[in-house]
Formats: C-alpha cells, sequence, structure tokens
C-alpha cells in the first residue's frame, strides 16, 4: 500500500497548531466522511480507503497516510493536496 510521510515546520504554539488541524479536519469529514479523534497531539483519521495520523509537535506538522488500493493511483494528487493544505494553513 502507497504511504505518504510529510513534515512541515511552523511557528505556532502546540493549541493553535491543534486548532488549525481541527478546523481541516471538519472540513475532511464534510468532504470525505473521514472519521477522526485525538489521541494526545496526534490527530488519527480514517475512512474506507485511507488511515493515517495528523501529530502536532511544538515545531512541526507531520501528516502520514495509508492509502488502499483504489486510492494507490491518486497518490500524487492527494500528497500534492495535502502539501497545499498544510502551505496554506503553517507557511
Amino acid at each position: 500500500m502507497p504511504k505518504i510521510d510529510i513534515r512541515r515546520p511552523h511557528q505556532l504554539s502546540i493549541a493553535e497548531a491543534r486548532a488549525v488541524v481541527d478546523q481541516v479536519a471538519a472540513r475532511m469529514r464534510e468532504k470525505f466522511g473521514m472519521d477522526g479523534r485525538w489521541q494526545d497531539d496526534t490527530l488519527l483519521f480514517s475512512r474506507p480507503g485511507v488511515s493515517g495520523s495528523i501529530a502536532v509537535g511544538s515545531d512541526a506538522i507531520q501528516v502520514k497516510a495509508e492509502l488502499g488500493l483504489m486510492l494507490a493511483p491518486l497518490k500524487g494528487m492527494v500528497e500534492q493536496e495535502i502539501r497545499r493544505k498544510l502551505d496554506e494553513h503553517f507557511t
């Protein structure tokens, strides 16, 4: 299964970064039916075809995802969209 692993530095407090991740997660729920739950400072998410995590650190966000067979051909597009959202919120 294809894997995505992206790390992005940020200048926010952990609370501020978590709030941003919460906003993104709410959009993911609306748009893709993605389920998510916090475990400490890591948002675990899943839906059929993809699962992963968004870890909020004091100086970086780490996004990891594992794509199922149906989404495997779209890995490049999914990765590009994640990078775009990280740039939008954490640059």
